[in-house]
């Protein structure tokens, strides 16, 4: 970035100027990866047979390896990854097997798998310098039916990455848990939260490395692990398989291109959906959502998106239209087109059991719904009162689900919300050993939980755009590594309060780092009631989002003509300079969508190796786009302490 003008803005007027403790585990049933017996060449890469596994190692790229632990050689090819699409596509030479160790290596990379234990380290080809490696003492193991890998921690490593964590941007010291969860009023520290992206980058001695774990059991990624004589992490899960990508380009723009290499990069939205979003839960009729978007005409505010909630609904029955509240959604959807508006709408995975509806009819008779062992459908309680829960892991229930995607698309919508889909279940768990996918080759629940979410938004994306050829707007709030290929993420049900302003900017920022660049908040929190202050600061932060959305429960409006003067106009300013920033905006989408280059930067990103962009007070400075460093502030202060990396910065 030196020698390059920037832009810089804080937001600091009422003008817009510019875990867990972790422990370890108890080992009752360990076994390890084992000594070496043999190794052979397989397809792009080296089979290595232990006295305990089987390992492969794999090239996916010059910078790309993949590490397999597999009981026996046979289960090599039973698996399929929901979220890698990826091919490999280069080989992995075998250099030297001399002297107690294997020598593998790439143009980049050079791997050594040590043989009494067997250990797997990887170095930089170009420097020698170790990135990472298998902890010497305990290395991959199973405990029973879990799988773990432990590391060599180095002491000035950081963590950064793992998607959707409300902590400090860098993980060390913290045990974090996936399990995609409803976290309705969470705070800081709250986990697990909605979303699954198991892909981390550790940081250390001039030197930078990532590791994607393609296994979607719950599974934890321990940084606060310590021995007597040496530090090292872990990450495992509790089934599946120790199953992960190692990346070794040396820049994280370099990693994270790789990493959305092999699971998918974002495709490009309709333009309206860069543009200024209005929702609450709930608008109530159709009246009350054309009232709306006349106030945002009448003060001048530049809208492109409107939301209905489950209001919407007959009963909150998911496919239809409250007759009474809503008797001329067309009508409503082309009225709003008048007004240059869009229409998006809620989709629950739930539906009401009810004779006579019949969605709910046809997945009865069509087997399309999670189910127990025997085959009955599982029932559990939601907005709709007890319902039954679409089966998206089973490919001819998500075409079923895009077909009935026409009662929508007719009317002229092309926009959707999926909510409820890590699956939310009111007040209650669904048993691990439900079954989801294909009868002929069931997945259960406690491996199929964490994508779900990812699934649904997937059936929905691909229905939209096969019934329409358009570019669908489509946003999940459950999500595993991947969904970047289908959907945009929000950070959830937040507060309206400073604390949630600044943790939703982190979790952006680390949602970001794993290849989700269409990710927002909801402005002014979606709980309760920002002061005008707060509000206005966080209209400012917005901006910048690339999923730009106020979205509240709270009993006062949060439009922003609902302010008094002069907040009212401090806000339409702040919306007006969003629509300012669309060229630039859309590039930086093109960026993403083309390369995998995060829209949101945290400030590592682009100065890796600087030690104080790692100072928790600078964990919420962030670069949108290229050349854009913005600085959020508290709705209380009129000042803010900030950190300018290298290089010239204009103001």
């Amino acid at each position: 970035m030196k020698g390059k003008w920037k832009l810089f803005c804080c937001l600091v007027s009422g003008m817009l100027t510019a875990g867990m403790d972790g422990q370890a585990q108890q080992f009752s049933t360990l076994t390890p990866a084992g000594n070496f017996i043999s190794s052979e060449k397989i397809p792009h890469g080296y089979g290595i047979q232990t006295t305990d596994a089987y390992i492969s190692l794999t090239s996916y790229g010059a910078t790309i390896i993949r590490i397999r632990l597999l009981k026996n050689k046979d289960e090599a090819n039973k698996r399929t990854s929901f979220a890698v699409i990826a091919q490999p596509e280069q080989d992995l030479h075998l250099k030297d097997s001399s002297g107690g160790k294997l020598t593998l290596e790439t143009d980049s990379l050079q791997v050594t798998i040590n043989r009494e234990p067997v250990r797997i380290n990887f170095f930089s080809k170009r420097t020698g310098q170790l990135l990472s490696g298998d902890d010497e003492t305990l290395g991959m193991a199973w405990n029973g039916s879990e799988v773990t890998s432990y590391r060599k921690m180095f002491s000035d490593e950081k963590f950064l990455g793992l998607g959707q964590k409300t902590g400090d941007l860098n993980h060390r010291s913290t045990t974090l848990v996936n399990l995609n969860n409803d976290a309705y009023g969470f705070k800081a520290g709250t986990q697990p939260m909605y979303s699954t992206m198991p892909f981390f980058m550790g940081i250390h001695d001039q030197c930078i490395y990532g590791i994607y774990f393609d296994n979607t059991y719950v599974s934890t990624f321990d940084f606060n692990l310590a021995g007597e004589d040496h530090n090292y992490y872990s990450f495992g899960a509790t089934g599946g398989e120790m199953d992960y990508y190692f990346f070794g380009a040396p820049s994280m723009s370099g990693i994270i291109r790789d990493y959305t290499y092999i699971t998918g990069r974002m495709t490009m939205p309709p333009l309206y959906g860069l543009g200024y979003i209005q929702s609450r839960y709930s608008y109530m009729s159709e009246t009350e959502v054309l009232d709306v978007m006349k106030h945002m005409r009448e003060f001048k505010m530049p809208c492109d998106l409107i939301f209905c909630d489950i209001d919407y609904m007959d009963s909150f029955k998911v496919f239809t239209w409250d007759k009474i509240r809503f008797p001329h959604p067309k009508q409503m959807v082309d009225s709003l087109k008048n007004m240059g508006a869009h229409l998006y709408v809620i989709l629950d995975p739930a539906l009401k059991i009810q004779k006579g509806y019949s969605l709910y009819e046809e997945g009865i008779r069509d087997h399309r719904f999670i189910r127990y062992p025997n085959g009955r459908p599982f029932t559990g309680s939601v907005w709709a009162g007890p319902s039954h829960f679409t089966d998206f892991l089973n490919p001819e229930t998500r075409s079923w689900w895009k077909d009935h995607l026409k009662v929508y698309t007719n009317d002229g919508i092309t926009g959707f919300l999926n909510d409820m889909d890590e699956p939310a279940i009111f007040r209650k768990n669904a048993p691990d050993a439900l079954l989801m996918g294909d009868e002929n080759n069931p997945v259960t629940f406690k491996e199929g939980r964490n994508v779900y979410g990812y699934e649904m938004a997937r059936a929905t994306y691909e229905g939209v755009k096969q019934l329409t050829g358009l570019r669908p707007f489509n946003i999940s709030r459950s999500a595993f590594s991947g969904v970047q290929r289908f959907a945009s993420m929000w950070t959830g049900d937040n507060e309206s309060n400073d604390m949630h302003m600044f943790m939703d900017t982190r979790m952006s920022l680390s949602l970001s780092m794993t290849g989700l660049s269409y990710v927002g908040m909801n402005i002014g929190g979606f709980v309760g009631n920002p002061t005008p202050a707060l509000m206005v600061r966080w209209m400012q932060l917005g901006v910048y989002m690339p999923l730009f959305i106020n979205h509240t429960v709270g009993s006062n409006p949060h439009e922003p003509y609902a302010f008094a003067e002069p907040v009212r106009s401090e806000l339409r300013s702040a919306i007006r300079y969003r629509y300012s920033l669309l060229p630039y905006l859309y590039s930086a989408f093109y960026q993403s969508a083309t390369a995998g280059t995060p829209i949101l930067k945290a400030l590592p990103y682009g100065y890796t190796f600087d030690s104080l962009v790692y100072k928790k007070e600078y964990q919420h400075e962030f670069i949108c786009g290229n050349s854009l460093l913005v600085v959020p502030v508290a709705s209380s202060a009129d000042s803010v302490k900030m950190y300018l990396p290298d290089g010239l910065w204009y103001r």
